[in-house]
Formats: structure tokens, C-alpha cells, sequence
């Protein structure tokens, strides 16, 4: 049974620099879901997510966790909807993988037996404790990856937001992401992410919505959607190359 996660109620942002902006944007996010927002770069897809935890305000419109508007608590907000920006060194800042996924706990004031266990433990899922020494600047760019969504996952959200995650990987840190997507998705986790290429992980998706110029184009079922991403800008992912991604 779907229970809703998160409702964004007629969001509006329009930025006097030209940045992209987003108009009357209507959506929610279920607790199962794992929804692809998928557009042309400059659509509005960032502007979008950046709402969502309070790193944007709107200037009209309001965004709803659990039932109630964000602002009335955003380091609950903050903590509950956790974001992986496109280039993770942007939110990488510790001189150790093991700080680097510390640092939220600790600025919880959780105690420090907690924190041990929970990073430890969060490390080891993603396959980074025997990097836990290691300087976060020598580690590659999946490792950086995977390090920025342990930040994340540490404080046990409830949706984690990713932001273009397979720019600048490899093909084998794309499949590793890919995995690792499907099981944060089976084990709990809602996901909401930004891609210009839907390909990989369109067979994991619950639902697909397409923006084009700041405002929802398409919304519905993600294999339904795909014939008509093209006219958006979007490359349609039922090409024989796709077929790589059936993992």
C-alpha cells in the first residue's frame, strides 16, 4: 500500500539571474517509490529537487514531509530527505572516509559507541570500510560516490534524492551504482533522481516524470513514457544499447 512520503503543492521559483526556474509544480512521493525526473539539462530538474530538503525556497507553493511544511523543521527535513549532488566532492569535506560519514551523526550529538557502529556499519554496506583511513581526494570517482551516499544513509532517511548520479563514472562504477540504487530501493528507501538518461535504471523505476522549460511535461509509468522522451529531449532507452543495463 502506498503511503505518502513527501507532496509538493503548486511550487514556483523563478530566478531573476535566467538560472532555470520551475512553475505551479505539483507531485508526491510515496514511501515505495523511486521515481526518475528525467528532462533536458536546463529544464529545471535541480532547481526542483533543491527544494525539497530546504536548500530552496519557494516563492510560492509548499512542500509537505510527513504532512507538515518543511520550513517548521528543516534539520528534521534535512535529516529524513537526504541529496547526492552530481559532483560529490561538493559535499565531501572531512580529511577521512570514516569522518567524512561521522559528521552528521555528530552534529546530532549522538554518542560516540552509536556513531562507531552506525559508520562502520554503513561503510561496510557500501564497500568502503577498508578505505575507512583513507583521504576522501585519493579515492575514485565511484568511491567518492558511494562515500557522499554513506554521509546519507547514516542518518537513516527516508528518501534519498540523486542529482545526474552517473556523471563522469565509468561503465563499471555506473553498474555498481545501479545495484546499489535497487538495494537501497528493496530495503526501504523512497528515490527521486535527476537523469537526462534514463536507461539504466528505467526498469527499476515506479514511475517516471519528464520536465521540459520549469514545468511536469509527462507523468506516469516509465516504459509507457519512454517512446515520447525524445521530443523532449531525452534519449528513448529502448535502443539495442540499452539492453546493457538489464543487470
Amino acid at each position: 500500500m502506498d503511503t505518502e512520503l513527501l507532496k509538493i503543492e503548486h511550487l514556483t521559483h523563478a530566478f531573476g539571474s535566467g538560472e532555470a526556474g520551475i512553475f505551479d509544480i505539483c507531485l508526491t512521493v510515496s514511501r515505495n517509490d523511486f521515481i526518475l525526473l528525467a528532462g533536458k539539462n536546463g529544464c529545471g530538474k535541480t532547481t526542483l529537487i533543491r527544494h525539497f530538503n530546504g536548500l530552496l525556497m519557494p516563492d510560492t507553493g509548499r512542500i509537505l514531509l510527513n504532512g507538515q511544511d518543511i520550513k517548521k523543521n528543516l534539520v528534521f527535513a534535512r535529516k529524513k530527505i537526504g541529496m547526492v549532488f552530481q559532483d560529490p566532492d561538493t559535499q565531501i569535506i572531512a580529511d577521512t572516509v570514516f569522518d567524512e560519514t561521522a559528521f552528521g551523526p555528530e552534529n546530532l550529538n549522538m554518542g560516540r559507541e552509536e556513531i562507531n557502529e552506525s559508520v562502520l556499519s554503513t561503510l561496510n554496506l557500501l564497500d568502503l570500510g577498508h578505505l575507512r583511513d583513507r583521504n576522501p581526494a585519493t579515492l575514485s570517482g565511484g568511491e567518492k560516490r558511494r562515500l557522499a551516499i554513506a554521509g546519507i544513509l547514516v542518518m537513516e532517511p527516508d528518501l534519498i534524492i540523486f542529482d545526474e548520479p552517473f556523471a563522469n563514472l565509468d561503465y563499471p562504477s555506473m553498474v555498481s551504482l545501479v545495484k546499489l540504487c535497487r538495494k537501497l530501493h528493496q530495503s526501504g528507501h523512497a528515490i527521486v533522481m535527476t537523469t537526462h538518461d534514463v536507461a539504466p535504471v528505467i526498469t527499476l523505476a515506479t514511475k517516471m516524470v519528464v520536465m521540459d522549460k520549469g514545468r511536469i511535461a509527462e507523468e506516469g509509468d516509465p516504459v509507457s513514457l519512454a517512446p515520447c522522451l525524445e521530443s523532449y529531449g531525452v534519449k528513448n532507452p529502448f535502443t539495442p544499447m540499452a539492453q546493457v543495463w538489464a543487470l
